[in-house]
């Protein structure tokens, strides 16, 4: 199954790299009053007209579908910040600290609430902007990949997704040839050990 660890490091899907990104928080403001909801991974609310909470996304995409909430931009989605980020992933070989879902957040936020985003034409390109150069690091660090060099910090979870089997498969790689060079060939050790000649003529033994 796709996302199951196995043998053969399959890789998660789109999809279910999205579900999981649903449990992140985010912020809304109700237009109108509701009880608390209570669910199997907690209970939010109660909900006041104007009065921002924090709730999942997936909650949050399911209110403001009924139109019951709007939801405010994350802080790090603001054109400000994404700018000075674009600018420091070009300027800089390391990935700058962004949410481990920022793909996947931006991408629902863009889909079912675009109108509770402001100039979302820019902002949607300043993120791709981002993950572009993001990405271009990602296949530029592959090219230069060695098991002593395995320190990428601030990678997102569709970045990870990207290189989790070629970076499997090739830790392994390195790992058994480590192995096969330090363990001795057994056979080729025993062709260089003299062999004892088994032709030697017999000696007779004199009676007492």
């Amino acid at each position: 199954m796709a996302g199951q660890s196995d043998s053969t490091m399959s890789l998660f899907s789109s999809e279910e790299i999205e579900f999981m990104a649903e449990d992140e928080m985010v912020e809304i403001v109700p237009n109108l009053r509701m009880d608390s909801l209570n669910f199997i991974c907690g209970d939010y609310g109660p909900f006041y007209p104007q009065l921002a909470a924090q709730v999942p996304l997936w909650l949050a995409l399911a209110l403001k579908k009924r139109g019951k909430c709007t939801i405010r931009l994350p802080q790090w989605m603001s054109i400000e910040n994404l700018t000075r980020v674009l600018e420091a992933e070009r300027d800089s070989h390391a990935f700058q600290n962004l949410p481990f879902h920022y793909v996947e957040i931006s991408r629902l936020l863009f889909d079912l609430a675009r109108e509770d985003i402001p100039d979302m034409y820019m902002v949607r390109s300043l993120i791709e902007d981002i993950r572009d150069v993001r990405f271009h690091k990602v296949e530029t660090n592959l090219e230069k990949f060695t098991a002593s060099t395995v320190t990428w910090k601030n990678m997102s979870a569709m970045e990870v997704n990207v290189i989790r089997a070629f970076a499997g498969r090739a830790l392994q790689a390195f790992y058994k040839h480590d192995n096969e060079q330090q363990t001795p060939d057994t056979d080729r050790t025993l062709d260089k050990q003299p062999q004892i000649p088994t032709d030697r003529p017999k000696r007779n033994l004199k009676p007492r």
